[in-house]
């Protein structure tokens, strides 16, 4: 962090202060009372709490706040001068993180500061309209009453909103980002029935096949079929009017995901991948490519065509070895994933054993918070592996760890894939570890 750095996050503090028409005294009482009101008072006097906040905005040797003074901050600032939690592009709370950034915070700690907020906005269901910026909300208004006044901001900020609330899946339930994301489906909805100007259609047929494609996906999750359904033809409507073919191929991969665990269940789930597999043939993404082989893999081996499950899973690892940096896609898929569908080729027509070694390498490398949801389908895999190879007891403490990330994201597979799991344990119904794995599913699932 360079001097010049510091002196422009200085600067961006005190403007913050400054804009709100607060003293650096009104500043250490606002902190003071953000404190008591999150049960967590300050033990300094008002006279220190404002040295502290003079030392953060010096012209000559600012300092980085400390980290509960930056969860103070992030709490006052998340708040707008309306009442309202606000966490957007333009936001004060985002002009605080650039601030602490240029101060010499780290990425990594800014991110988790901002999912730790996101999840309090959440929490009393206040934060519906979160992460729309100001500068949003206003657009959104006038776009909505005069569809000509839609522009590239106005876009912009829509796409932030969902690759956010897509970023903190697996950090918070599947219901609260819902409530995030109803407000972007809901505009692109009524943005598209409006009709804005035509320069500005293919972004928004962008955004609104990648938020109905998560809104699909949340409503399935937390049980909502009939709305599932609906939203994914809705995302699959919109992506068949971009040129970008791996779009399509994206949605469909999404939907078939979640039409397996539906009542079509499997064959409706293969038309799906398979319309898949040739959109990402027709598309520009590898990665893609190779998801929709290893799901098409991942159908073969369930229906037991061992050697069409071999012939796609052999085409996903092609894929990968010649994906670039520079892809279009934004996707995370990577070798840690494709080793789980590895594993599952394995665990349905090839070796347990196999199996378990693939599942435990794709779960240790599977670290990421965005990642917790399919770490958790993985070491449920793995689970099942083990009771194949007559290791039950193991299987149990694999199981543990799945019911508590079930339990903190509503995921609807995991837990279907843990009744599954805890059917294979019925030999070992009368052992005491089955006895403690069905109080830890009746205390965290109710089932």
């Amino acid at each position: 962090m360079s001097t010049c750095e510091a002196l422009l996050g200085a600067a961006a503090l005190k403007s913050l202060r400054k804009a709100r028409g607060w003293s650096l005294a009104d500043t250490a009482r606002a902190l003071i009372d953000t404190a008591a009101h999150l049960g967590q008072p300050l033990d300094p006097s008002a006279a220190s709490v404002q040295r502290s906040v003079a030392r953060w905005e010096s012209t000559t040797r600012p300092i980085l706040p400390s980290d509960r003074y930056q969860l103070l901050l992030a709490h006052l600032y998340a708040r707008a001068r309306d009442g309202h939690t606000t966490l957007g592009p333009g936001s004060d709370f985002a002009e605080l993180l650039d601030a602490l950034a240029h101060l010499g915070a780290g990425q990594t700690h800014l991110h988790e500061l901002r999912a730790l907020l996101i999840r309090t906005a959440t929490d009393d269901g206040t934060g519906l309209l979160a992460l729309l910026g100001p500068t949003t909300r206003l657009s959104m208004a006038a776009a909505l009453a005069d569809p000509a006044l839609a522009d590239d901001e106005l876009l912009g900020g829509l796409r932030t909103a969902v690759a956010d609330v897509n970023a903190q899946v697996g950090s918070l339930p599947f219901a609260r980002l819902q409530l995030l994301l109803a407000p972007v489906t809901e505009s692109c909805q009524r943005l598209l029935a409006s009709g804005v100007p035509k320069p500005l259609l293919p972004g928004l047929h962008t955004i609104a096949a990648q938020a109905y494609t998560l809104a699909g996906r949340l409503a399935f999750e937390t049980r909502d079929d009939h709305a599932s359904r609906a939203l994914y033809a809705a995302a699959t409507n919109a992506a068949g009017l971009l040129e970008d073919r791996w779009r399509r191929a994206v949605v469909h991969m999404s939907h078939a995901l979640v039409t397996l665990y539906s009542p079509p269940g499997l064959d409706a789930a293969r038309a799906l991948v398979d319309a898949a597999v040739r959109e990402a043939r027709r598309g520009d993404s590898i990665p893609v490519r190779a998801r929709a082989h290893a799901l098409q893999a991942e159908i073969a081996a369930r229906s037991d065509a061992e050697r069409h499950a071999q012939t796609a899973l052999s085409l996903a690892w092609y894929d990968l070895d010649r994906a670039v940096d520079s892809d279009p896609s934004p996707t995370s898929f990577s070798a840690d994933h494709l080793r789980g569908f590895e594993g599952l080729c394995e665990l349905y027509v090839g070796d347990a054993a196999a199996a378990h070694d693939s599942f435990a390498r794709s779960a240790k490398a599977l670290g990421a918070p965005r990642e917790r949801v399919q770490r958790a389908i993985v070491s449920t895999d793995q689970a099942l592996a083990c009771i194949r190879l007559d290791a039950p007891e193991r299987a149990a403490e694999l199981l543990h760890g799945c019911i508590d990330s079930a339990a903190s994201t509503g995921g609807r597979v995991p837990a279907l894939r843990l009744r599954q799991a805890r059917k294979k344990l019925r030999p070992w119904r009368r052992e005491e570890f089955v006895a403690e794995l069905d109080d830890h599913l009746i205390d965290a699932l109710g089932s």
